[in-house]
């Protein structure tokens, strides 16, 4: 003969534990939908307002950084055209096209055809 086994019934640790279960899985649900219902309100512009801002933002802190290498590469260049009469005389040839005696100017033109040279 086979031994039935009885379900016990749950006892009130059981009970109480299972209760909060279900508490924090509806204070869950209720955050998510005020969530969802505060989105609602305030709207898809504000929200895609907000992400163009961002965007807007990343790219003038890129355009700031480009420029701030450009100062430093300008500052550089002056620099240099304080103190070195080779660099003053190579930035005034290449500036006016002159060339010192016994040399050729060459200029290349810019193409604007869409042909094949």
């Amino acid at each position: 003969m086979a031994k039935r086994s009885r379900k016990r019934a749950p006892s009130g640790r059981a009970k109480r534990k299972r209760n909060r279960g279900v508490a924090r899985n509806a204070l869950i649900a209720v955050g998510v939908a005020a969530g969802l219902l505060s989105l609602a309100m305030l709207g898809g512009d504000d929200v895609r307002h907000v992400l163009d801002l961002r965007r807007d933002y990343t790219q003038a802190n890129t355009r700031i950084n480009a420029l701030n290498s450009q100062i430093a590469e300008d500052e550089a260049q002056a620099a240099a055209l304080q103190a070195d009469p080779v660099a003053i005389e190579s930035a005034i040839r290449s500036e006016l096209g002159l060339a010192r005696p016994g040399e050729w100017v060459v200029r290349e033109e810019e193409s604007t055809s869409l042909r094949n040279p």
